[in-house]
């Protein structure tokens, strides 16, 4: 017993060390997982690989609002936080994500890092506790997918061995070397990974879905700056083949109700979607209801946080009939009086009664979304988001999954794999399939616009934004609100300055 004391304060100095920087949003579940280390290292005892893997989960409801959507959307032409007075100003933290002015010390950016290099550490952890085959392949699939995410946002990742001494420093791969190292994993463990699972568990198909992200992505993550590319023919090939796998497996179809894979019971009755968080209502979602209070003015019901917008030009990109713009679901509106989808115009309670602001004005959401708000504007301005559709009785920890692989992006993913590839019929006639089951009419031709377009309009705020952004060219073009084409450096974050000054093989991204 005496040597346990002796051991346990070193251990946990180390893990400071490993940790510094980290978020609070993370310390739970960094604590559980080194402490289990520790108990481990000086008790000789095994610890639970269930739990270990069920812990490995959960790190991903960090992918909620305050990942997903937080910043790769907010740094896209998708989302936008307008400074209303004294609210959402952050010291133009919000305002610096939009605009693309961050730098190497902004707190957003780093508690995002931070929260990845947390779910990597756990998805390593897991593995030098003897996993069977099966726990093993789940557990790398998460360690794949949190290398895939680390460079696609900083282009190097800091990797640690399997058992290594936590005070050991992680080694650093670099963009190209991370994107076939994800490519590599991804086929070693599919044969060991199960078929018919809950989405929220590593499967087949979420191999197959994440396989087919990193070839489209392969060429971007291989580039020099990121700028200069070339979509290989093989890349598109393995592409399509990946998401050939999912299509014809069929295991899932396109929802006829576009809101269905957003409700509460999304996870068991939603026919599209591959791979999410596991959020139990009543139980455990995170951030889950920051996705509709973020947006959601405070005189509505739910009483939100009257901030984040979307921009007029994604509201005017939809068909009139396009569902996905916007649909009345019975429920939602006899409980809520809220639509589902972008809210614009006069809004309504549950009676049917016109709301007001907090001045007593019409509650008439605007097209127009100023990055700083102002006069009439202040409270009213902007395009309000309600995708993710709030259940009333669970409201403050809600059951909705965060999708992070759904089958319309697979239709879409393979439909870009054939445009580039030469084979604009093929991706016409998918992506007119996917229109005609949402509402809305048939494109006449597809090219690189109309199909980012599409993405957008089928994706938005589900975390896809800016990756498309940068693969289709557009990222540092100027769009509302944003007026100046940008420096090439925001293709990359900055990596903390702790992380920086605790690995000295980790060298922060150009022009930061």
């Amino acid at each position: 017993m005496k040597n346990i004391k002796t051991k346990i304060p070193a251990a946990i100095a180390i893990i400071i060390f490993v940790f510094a920087g980290c978020s609070k949003l993370d310390e739970k579940l960094q604590d559980r997982l080194t402490l289990k280390q520790v108990e481990a290292a000086t008790q000789g005892t095994t610890p639970d690989v269930s739990a270990l893997l069920a812990e490995v989960y959960n790190s991903l409801l960090n992918f909620n609002s305050d990942g997903s959507v937080n910043i790769p959307e907010h740094v896209s032409d998708e989302l936008i936080a307008p400074t209303r007075g004294g609210d959402w100003d952050d010291n133009g933290a919000w305002r610096a994500m939009f605009q693309h002015t961050w730098d190497a010390d902004h707190a957003n950016i780093r508690d995002y890092f931070n929260r990845l290099n947390s779910g990597l550490f756990s998805a390593i952890d897991i593995l030098q506790f003897s996993p069977n085959p099966q726990q093993e392949a789940e557990a790398r699939f998460v360690r794949a997918f949190y290398v895939f995410w680390i460079c696609d946002g900083w282009g190097q990742v800091p990797m640690r061995t399997t058992g290594a001494p936590l005070a050991d420093i992680p080694t650093v791969m670099s963009s190209p070397d991370a994107i076939n190292f994800v490519i590599s994993e991804l086929k070693a463990i599919i044969p060991n990974l199960p078929d018919n699972v809950p989405p929220w568990q590593a499967s087949k198909a979420a191999a197959n879905a994440l396989l087919a992200k990193a070839y489209m992505n392969k060429a971007v993550f291989e580039s020099a700056d990121r700028k200069t590319f070339t979509f290989g023919a093989d890349d598109m090939t393995s592409v399509i083949t990946y998401c050939d796998a999912i299509i014809n497996s069929g295991k899932y179809a396109l929802e006829a109700n576009y809101f269905n894979n957003f409700t509460s019971d999304n996870g068991v009755n939603s026919s599209e979607l591959i791979f999410c968080t596991y959020n139990r209502a009543g139980v455990q979602s995170n951030s889950m209801r920051g996705t509709w209070m973020s947006c959601l003015h405070y005189n509505q019901n739910p009483s939100g946080w009257n901030g984040f917008t979307t921009l007029a030009d994604l509201y005017n990109s939809f068909d009139a009939n396009d569902m996905r713009r916007g649909a009345e679901l019975p429920t939602l509106k006899a409980e809520t009086g809220l639509r589902a989808g972008l809210l614009f115009g006069q809004q309504y309670n549950a009676a049917g009664v016109a709301l007001k602001d907090r001045q007593g004005n019409p509650l008439s959401f605007t097209l127009e979304s100023p990055i700083i708000a102002k006069g009439a504007l202040l409270e009213v301005s902007g395009v309000r988001v309600m995708k993710f559709i709030p259940d009333m009785t669970n409201e403050s920890v809600p059951g909705n999954q965060f999708p992070f692989f759904r089958y319309a992006d697979i239709l879409l993913t393979k439909a870009e794999a054939l445009m580039r590839s030469g084979n604009n019929g093929s991706a016409l006639t998918i992506v007119n399939q996917l229109r005609a089951v949402r509402g809305a009419s048939a494109m006449a031709s597809i090219d690189e616009t109309s199909l980012l377009a599409e993405r957008g309009r089928e994706l938005y705020t589900e975390g896809w934004r800016r990756t498309d952004l940068v693969r289709f060219g557009k990222f540092l073009e100027p769009w509302t609100e944003k007026p100046n084409t940008d420096d090439p450096k925001y293709l990359l974050f900055p990596f903390p300055s702790a992380q920086i000054v605790a690995n000295p093989s980790l060298k922060q991204n150009p022009g930061y």
